[in-house]
């Protein structure tokens, strides 16, 4: 009999046999120590690729865009609403639809572009039409103090050579979360591109679970090795399938039996599922209460999420509305979600209300309540 000593274990070594995540080092594309710095949008196939394959991540991102300027927009000043009224875009658009585009686009690929038209004969905030460039097509151009002196716009078309000149102010441009010294805006399918394909990944093997949940996988058990038998009974099985017909064999277990093979996916699978959906919201900036697929467990606790969630929306519209400003000269005020505020303050004072009533008898009696 084999004799097994204890004193003879090992501990394992998983500090090396286990990698540890390590965050990847990076380095803002900010101006070099050349006299000019370029940088145009290398990504923006995949970017606009995964936004419009990823329906979760599309909801994503257009519902935040509603919420930002689906509301509409005011101003006191006549001149800049008649103005804006007759923006065209391509010829169909609205300003209020441009406004959506620019959204959506800033945060697909970092950096949203109108060409800006104005009225020659008239004053610098002469506006006469925006016109919504594609993204992937626009060379940003900086100096060596990282001042934007113009921008180039190239051919979508690989052997044409031509390039348009822009100066600054002949551009609205709007950056997604541009920070330190960067020279562009940073997309927020970057930071979800982990999140997509794990999503995608998902997504293939539940609807492949479910699809066998429907039509299950079955084994055929045949009693006998001879081809051509097997292949008369492979093309009548099929095709009854196919048909959606029954099909009637001798009843003789010795020719023929079968097993039926079906996976039932677990409550982990559908959990982790539900987690990289909700990703897609919480980097956008939009919390699931918010389309109303929260799953909260109170009405308080949603409703401070929402009162957040506004805030986030008000500082949003307050930076498009500046950009606006400081880039078309045009004053105007998008309309702000509803705010929840007086309504939790009455709630409070309700529930105060309660607090300082005495005990009923029917609070404390089981089976006596109303």
């Amino acid at each position: 009999m084999p004799i097994y000593n204890i004193a003879n274990a090992k501990a394992s070594d998983l500090t090396n046999a286990v990698t540890d995540y390590v965050v990847p080092l990076m380095t803002t594309d900010g101006i070099s120590n050349q006299k000019e710095t370029e940088w145009q949008n290398p990504y923006w196939n995949y970017q606009w690729g995964y936004f419009n394959t990823n329906a979760d991540l599309k909801s994503a991102i257009v519902m935040k865009a509603i919420w930002n300027v689906g509301r509409g927009w005011t101003t006191d000043d006549i001149r800049s609403k008649v103005i804006l009224e007759h923006v065209r875009g391509w010829g169909k658009d609205t300003f209020d639809d441009i406004m959506f585009n620019m959204q959506i686009i800033k945060r697909v690929a970092g950096d949203a572009y109108c060409e800006i038209v104005r009225n020659p004969q008239g004053k610098l905030h002469d506006l006469i039409n925006l016109k919504p460039l594609d993204p992937s097509t626009i060379k940003i151009i900086v100096n060596s103090q990282g001042i934007i002196i113009r921008y180039e716009q190239v051919s979508k078309i690989a052997d044409n050579k031509k390039v348009t000149k822009f100066k600054p102010q002949d551009i609205l441009h709007l950056s997604n979360n541009r920070l330190a010294d960067q020279i562009h805006g940073i997309s927020d399918i970057d930071a979800l591109e982990p999140v997509i394909k794990a999503e995608d990944e998902s997504f293939a093997d539940i609807k492949k679970l479910m699809h066998r949940q429907a039509r299950p996988l079955i084994i055929f058990k045949i009693k006998t090795d001879d081809p051509a038998a097997i292949s008369a009974f492979i093309a009548k099985m099929d095709k009854a399938t196919a048909d959606g017909e029954n099909l009637y064999v001798p009843n003789d277990e010795q020719t023929v039996s079968w097993e039926v093979v079906q996976v039932n996916p677990s409550a982990v699978v559908m959990q982790w599922r539900n987690d990289i959906r909700n990703k897609f919201y919480r980097t956008i900036g939009l919390p699931q209460v918010v389309p109303g697929a929260g799953g909260m467990s109170t009405e308080s606790e949603s409703k401070v999420i929402y009162m957040a969630f506004v805030q986030i929306v008000k500082r949003e519209q307050r930076e498009l509305e500046q950009q606006l400003w400081n880039q078309l000269g045009i004053r105007i005020k998008f309309e702000p979600p509803s705010d929840l505020l007086q309504n939790l303050q009455t709630d409070e004072l309700k529930d105060g209300a309660m607090a300082g009533m005495p005990a009923q008898p029917s609070d404390i009696t089981a089976g006596a309540g109303a």
